[in-house]
């Protein structure tokens, strides 16, 4: 199985085959991250003497942006894109390489920094992985297995009962005045899964970090990954006979794009993401990916200083808005609550190098941020997936996102240990990752608020955890069978490392 090395979860989106780690959520690493090529070295080189790069500004929120900061940004030799007063976030443009060692010196700037090596615009499209693709003939014999009520691919679909999300659905399947936001790739709404539930009003474009409403600029073109299409009908694909049926199949769902073509998830990109969530009375963000170039951002460095706070400010501008986000938490393997680890792959869009980090004062972003649900992945079994990041303390909780059939074999009807689910072009395929766990998880909040249609954000991920179902640790963790630890569960059965409150329960969502 090919795994992308993607930025999402970054979000480790896996496309089909077993993964490696990527930078997506995919399997194994599926942030979002590709590796980067000679030509974008190259580029970062460049970059440095003098072609444009793009920063956050960050000041004090409320404000404004007094006219002495904008002063000195042009001084300094940067022209703003736009600025978040609400939070206090400026983005920046320029090509001035100690940009932001003299913003910092300005009266009013709190921290600011770069948000990328490779100068603007982005770079060329990466390779992300091919999605293992259902064929017509795969279509056909799901659909003989439908029985009534199921969409005729939900037979494959092992990962609904896992939750109990089959059962679910014979009391609600959600509530229209829910939107959830796939904060990723861009979304296919023409896809027949999709389409009837998708929600244009709340839907954008933040590449850049200023929104685009034009007609269809949250749709991924041919040449870019598939993930945040896959995401949202895992989500809220409809329950229309066509298909596959997502967690939630009443609610509505939106896309916000902020992966470049290269497939490059930036800081200002996210802001703009969150900060249009928050506007738009999302009521849930899913976000499968993790902020470039950095997998973690260390608060000794005052760029990735400055990224942590532009992105903490936006996504707790969006919770005290009413919006939930949840994020992967990374398909590396690592103990996020270990003393240190080994980052190889920072910064993923200039010349990356091994770097030794302690997780308590460096972070995955978004999903280390305070206030972010944090999402682990299982397989068919029910245990850890074998790529899934994991840590007490970090992991919120846990839910299906796939892994080898190899390791976790699902029972018949379904017959891959991945996640299906919608691929852009009215096709469907296999993905997996904790970028296919976090959509679980999105999919039981907002039947949480279908629910409880008045539930604050707080309240509703305090349901989301007290109505998980505890899974005590699994000890020993020998996923491939060669009699060796693969990792460590710490913690109780009610919460631990690699399932934090338990796995995720739609059921319960609906009836407690």
């Amino acid at each position: 199985m090919t795994a992308p090395h993607q930025r999402h979860r970054r979000a480790l989106a896996i496309p089909l085959g077993m993964a490696t780690a990527t930078a997506l959520a995919f399997l194994p690493n599926v942030s979002a991250a590709a590796a980067p090529t000679a030509a974008t070295v190259a580029a970062s080189t460049t970059a440095a003497d003098g072609t444009a790069l793009s920063y956050v500004v960050n000041v004090r929120p409320g404000h404004g942006t007094s006219a002495s900061v904008r002063k000195a940004i042009g001084k300094a030799g940067g022209s703003v894109v736009t600025s978040y007063d609400q939070i206090g976030v400026i983005v920046v443009h320029s090509s001035n390489a100690d940009f932001a060692r003299i913003i910092r010196k300005v009266p009013g700037v709190q921290s600011a920094g770069n948000t990328r090596n490779a100068p603007l615009p982005a770079q060329s499209t990466t390779d992300v992985g091919t999605p293992k693709v259902l064929s017509a003939a795969d279509v056909a014999a799901a659909g003989a297995r439908a029985s009534a009520g199921q969409d005729p691919l939900e037979p494959l679909q092992w990962d609904l009962p896992a939750i109990k999300a089959d059962k679910a659905h014979e009391k609600t399947l959600g509530s229209r005045k829910v939107t959830v936001a796939v904060i990723d790739t861009g979304v296919d709404d023409t896809h027949p899964d999709i389409a009837p539930n998708f929600d244009r009003a709340a839907s954008a474009n933040c590449v850049t970090g200023k929104a685009d409403t034009t007609d269809g600029s949250w749709r991924p073109s041919a040449a870019e990954s598939p993930h945040g299409t896959h995401v949202a009908g895992e989500i809220a694909a409809a329950k229309n006979g066509v298909g596959v049926t997502g967690v939630a199949p009443g609610v509505k769902v939106a896309g916000i794009k902020v992966a470049t073509t290269g497939g490059y998830f930036y800081t200002e990109a996210v802001v703009c993401g969150f900060m249009w969530a928050a506007t738009h009375h999302v009521d849930v963000t899913n976000n499968s990916y993790y902020t470039d170039p950095w997998y973690f951002n260390c608060a000794d460095d005052p760029d990735q200083r400055a990224l942590v706070d532009a992105i903490t400010r936006a996504s707790r501008y969006a919770e005290s808005k009413g919006t939930v986000n949840v994020a992967a938490a990374g398909n590396e393997s690592y103990d996020l609550a270990a003393d240190s680890i080994t980052d190889p792959v920072s910064p993923n869009d200039g010349t990356p190098s091994d770097r030794v980090i302690d997780p308590s004062e460096c972070f995955d972003i978004p999903t280390q941020l305070p206030g972010v649900v944090t999402v682990a992945a299982t397989g068919a079994k029910g245990l850890k997936s074998s790529f899934s990041n994991y840590g007490l303390g970090v992991i919120d909780i846990a839910a299906p996102g796939g892994d080898s059939t190899a390791y976790q074999t699902p029972a018949p009807p379904a017959t891959s240990g991945l996640i299906l689910g919608p691929l852009p072009g009215g096709k469907w395929g296999y993905m997996a990752g904790t970028s296919m766990a976090t959509p679980h998880v999105v999919g039981v909040a907002a039947l949480i608020k279908s629910t409880h249609p008045h539930a604050s954000a707080a309240l509703v991920k305090a349901l989301l955890y007290a109505e998980a179902d505890a899974t005590p640790c699994t000890d020993p963790y020998d996923i491939n069978g060669d009699g060796k630890v693969d990792a460590v569960c710490e913690g109780s059965k009610n919460r631990n490392g690699f399932y934090g409150w338990g796995t995720a329960d739609a059921l319960a969502a609906v009836t407690k």
